[in-house]
């Protein structure tokens, strides 16, 4: 294999530049040919090429978001499309394609292998943790840790003035990031997708804790089937209105950042894996990381997001936060 591409697509996440890092100079160890796609598949249609080369990715490997640019593209789905889309990677003469990103990326690295000789394998990134066959995608770690460190600074505030605060966090289709975050900043109640939000159960929590607690913190995942946190907190303001509420938002936050230690090991072990894979001959597979080791799931398998939560990480939220 004498060329290789990469992109980034879909929503940027801390540590899609460590990956990127990751692929350039392992390809260039094994004298491959490395082009950068700017923009994602909208810049694939573009044919937006870049020839990378070592320098491309120095001090990088710390910096959140993605040097090469992402971007999501309805007409990247269209056969219309795909063909140019695949005409250009053939015009360019790439052999091989790594895509980082999360679920809609991935679904349209199997739509474009449909009409594309060329091989392609992934790397998870996404801050929404919500792909089967990794432990932790990209950026995931980093969110969290955004968003306990933001919980940590909204908790002085809380306990000063004797507030109960509703903070909304990313997680649209996935309660993840909010599960994990909430544990660790200690939250009264976490509200996510995966279950059912019952407002006289999240009062009857509210009230059963203990009388003295100073403060009280509630996290939401956007789009919580209940309505987003303003909603909830009006809900709960309605038959709690002696309580002081508060309502933060911390939206595209979670998003930036340096990433975290932990982020940066992950990406550059599965940029480069995905490299050794293309050349190997592997194709329509994620990288991933599973028990610490590096595996490959089918396209297939990785979007479809069918490992249950773990419930019982949610009655030990209800019993510490007692």
């Amino acid at each position: 294999m004498q060329k290789i591409a990469v992109l980034t697509s879909g929503g940027d996440s801390p540590g899609m530049n460590a990956c990127i890092r990751a692929i350039v100079r392992t390809s260039i160890f094994h004298n491959t040919e490395i082009w950068g796609i700017r923009r994602g598949y909208e810049g694939l249609m573009d044919s937006e090429f870049v020839q990378m080369n070592t320098k491309s990715v120095a001090n990088i490997i710390q910096r959140g978001g993605t040097i090469l640019k992402t971007a999501r593209s309805s007409r990247f789905m269209e056969t219309e499309g795909l063909l140019v889309a695949a005409q250009n990677l053939k015009e360019q003469g790439i052999e091989g394609l790594i895509t980082i990103g999360g679920d809609g990326t991935f679904r349209g690295a199997l739509a474009l292998q449909q009409h594309s000789d060329i091989k392609i394998v992934g790397c998870p990134g996404t801050i929404d943790n919500d792909l089967v066959g990794t432990d932790f995608t990209i950026g995931y770690d980093t969110a969290i840790n955004t968003v306990v460190e933001a919980v940590d600074k909204i908790r002085d505030t809380a306990e000063s003035h004797e507030r109960l605060f509703f903070v909304e966090v990313m997680g649209r289709d996935a309660g993840l990031i909010a599960l994990r975050s909430g544990i660790g900043a200690g939250a009264e109640a976490i509200l996510i997708p995966e279950t059912p939000t019952h407002i006289d159960d999240l009062i009857r929590r509210l009230e059963g804790g203990r009388k003295d607690k100073s403060s009280k913190i509630v996290i939401v995942s956007e789009h919580d089937d209940a309505g987003g946190a303003f909603a909830i907190a009006e809900k709960v303001k309605a038959k709690l209105p002696y309580y002081d509420t508060r309502v933060t938002i911390l939206g595209h936050i979670q998003r930036g950042g340096n990433p975290s230690c932990m982020d940066r090991v992950n990406a550059s072990r599965m940029g480069f894996a995905a490299v050794e894979a293309l050349l190997e001959g592997r194709s329509g597979e994620m990288a991933g990381i599973v028990n610490k080791q590096v595996c490959f799931t089918p396209f297939e398998k990785a979007v479809k997001h069918l490992e249950e939560l773990d419930q019982s990480l949610l009655r030990m939220v209800e019993i510490l936060s007692l």
